[in-house]
């Protein structure tokens, strides 16, 4: 097809709902405000990869098999949940304490794993890559359009989270963190933990 218009629907789907505050936006945000920008980009670029990994398995047809083997879709909402449990639990340590650590709480290598884990054991993440599809995919579209939108969707969401690690880790925002730390830290531990008993208690219906 020459006509890319087909890209308009799902491009504004998927920037909606990517950009929309949620687990991913605030770990970055949180860390870049906390860690500075490279910690931020770091997190960014794990969650851009973990985000791709499941738009390929989506693109593949996939996702609708995961979400209907039980089994699957039940490891995944454990081990998502029990994971935003502990960014929880870091969080609220984090505010616990009287004074800011000196040192990054991650090795600075761990914030592209926290990242990558944080989109890979996130379940939704494939509904929202069906809903992308099934908004932009036209009728007799073939393989050249899916990837197409695959591309355009995965730019987006690595765009979006080097967005937020951007202006999250600027001198200013960085200082405010630093005068409210164990109130943004809070902030973040109440949010990551409703965020995982939600994902736990979560039902889907493929």
């Amino acid at each position: 097809m020459n006509d890319l218009t087909y890209l308009v629907a799902p491009a504004l789907t998927f920037l909606v709902v990517a950009a929309a505050p949620g687990p991913a936006t605030l770990a970055t945000a949180a860390s870049a405000m906390a860690n500075g920008r490279c910690a931020g980009m770091l997190i960014g670029l794990g969650l851009g990869i973990g985000l791709a990994i499941w738009g390929a398995v989506a693109a593949a047809g996939f996702g609708a098999a995961i979400l209907a083997w039980a089994p699957a879709l039940l490891a995944l909402r454990l081990a998502g949940g029990a994971f935003l449990l502990w960014l929880a639990w870091r969080a609220a340590r984090s505010a616990w304490r009287p004074e800011q650590a000196m040192q990054p709480a991650l090795p600075l290598h761990g914030f592209f794993w926290h990242g990558l884990f944080l989109n890979l054991l996130n379940p939704k993440a494939i509904l929202a890559w069906g809903a992308v599809f099934t908004i932009g995919l036209p009728a007799g579209a073939g393989t050249t359009e899916l990837l197409t939108i695959t591309a355009v969707c995965v730019a987006l969401g690595f765009s979006i989270y080097m967005f937020y690690a951007a202006i999250f880790s600027t001198p200013r925002a960085m200082a405010v963190y630093a005068r409210t730390r164990r109130w943004i830290d809070g902030a973040c531990a109440l949010l990551f933990g409703l965020a995982g008993l939600r994902l736990l208690t979560w039902r889907v219906t493929p």
